[in-house]
């Protein structure tokens, strides 16, 4: 039986699928549209919210995240009616944090206020860089200057704040990602998001990688990088809790403490995935991924969930074992069993764990387990020897 201390937080995701322009690294359920029907929209988002409040009544929700695409485009009436009605149909928590992300443009940052307004009360800005050559290279259409009058906007309007960059660019150095990152720490507050660079599939840098029109830094640069990001992050106070999350002891983004802990959620708009629990079983559920359908079809049923099956036991302790390794604490067993019904142990593999742990991978001790740091670099092939 899970505890006031183990027991997992619920998190409600909310998707916003439209972008300004399609970022050529973004594989995210992103699109743009040069013309959005936004009273539609609030009405559709508002029917399938209701649908799953329906679905899990009574739980008291612990985050808020407005994700996309750029939720920072959608009207601030939209997003107070979404949080308006998910406190009627939910408990909120007192502490409840509503995070919502956004481009760092001077056009969206002019919303900041009224979102503030809308009961936001964290933001995350897509920075991605401060080097004007780089943000024209990742598509993005702000400036460094731009990006960084956005942050100081946003604090004065959110109790908190973060802003990502990505790193492993072309032509990148130690040195001048060591000059950009002590840069960013002269405007980062509690938390900072530090993302390698990576090609997927299905992006505008798949094709453009595959025909050699730009190289990575390869994987000895790359390692130096991650290593000079955690040390200097740490030694300004920002140390990492995830593997490309960095935060003050306190401040870590509570919404994503969710997913990595194994709590509950669910997903909302097009594209979005949940993990409810639903009469006493964890769903795995996701919600129809293309715009159009899935607002016609949230507007003839009131949803538009195309995938929902109940997940057994041995896959709830797998997912929740990818995602808990990822944390720099690891994974608690007691939580850990909380939220899957498994016992820790009985999700490892003993041959593969002793290996790990013989291999300087992961720690084992009386509160759970985690990888250390040459773990976390190599955490795909630490997990397929850990898993039972």
């Amino acid at each position: 039986m899970a505890t006031a201390q183990t027991a997992p937080a619920f998190g409600v995701y909310i998707h916003w699928p439209f972008c300004r322009s399609k970022c050529p690294y973004c594989d995210f359920n992103s699109h743009a549209r040069e013309r959005i029907d936004q009273a539609r929209w609030r009405r559709a988002l508002l029917a399938e919210l209701d649908h799953w409040a329906g679905q899990t009544p009574g739980r008291a929700v612990a985050s808020m995240f407005f994700g996309g695409g750029t939720p920072s485009l959608m009207e601030p009436e939209t997003v107070a009616a979404l949080i308006r009605r998910a406190r009627e149909k939910w408990q909120f928590a007192d502490d409840i944090e509503i995070t919502l992300e956004a481009n760092p443009t001077s056009v969206e940052s002019a919303n900041f206020a009224a979102l503030a307004g809308a009961g936001v009360n964290r933001v995350s800005l897509g920075v991605q860089a401060l080097d004007a050559a780089d943000l024209k290279f990742l598509g993005r259409q702000h400036s460094a200057r731009e990006a960084l009058d956005a942050v100081a906007v946003a604090r004065k309007h959110f109790r908190r704040v973060n802003f990502d960059l990505i790193y492993t660019r072309p032509g990148q150095t130690l040195e001048s990602w060591k000059r950009e990152l002590k840069a960013a720490l002269a405007h980062a507050g509690e938390h900072l998001s530090v993302y390698q660079l990576t090609i997927e599939e299905q992006t505008a840098f798949a094709g453009a990688y595959r025909r050699g029109e730009f190289t990575l830094p390869d994987e000895e640069t790359a390692a130096a990088l991650y290593e000079e990001t955690q040390e200097i992050l740490s030694a300004a106070g920002l140390p990492s809790y995830e593997i490309s999350n960095h935060a003050r002891p306190g401040a870590e983004c509570r919404h994503n403490l969710v997913y990595w802990r194994y709590g509950d959620y669910v997903g909302i708009g097009p594209g979005a995935h949940g993990r409810p629990r639903v009469a006493g079983e964890k769903l795995a559920t996701r919600q129809h991924r293309a715009p159009e359908i899935w607002l016609e079809t949230v507007e003839r049923r009131g949803h538009a969930t195309t995938d929902r099956r109940a997940l057994p036991p041995a896959e709830q302790a797998e997912e929740a074992l990818m995602m808990g390794l990822r944390l720099s604490a690891g994974i608690d067993a007691a939580t850990f069993e909380a939220a899957t019904g498994t016992v820790l142990d009985d999700a490892l593999d003993p041959k593969g764990l002793r290996a790990m742990v013989e291999g300087g991978f992961v720690e084992r001790d009386a509160r759970g387990l985690r990888a250390t740091r040459e773990g976390l670099l190599r955490l795909d092939a630490v997990l397929a020897k850990l898993a039972a």
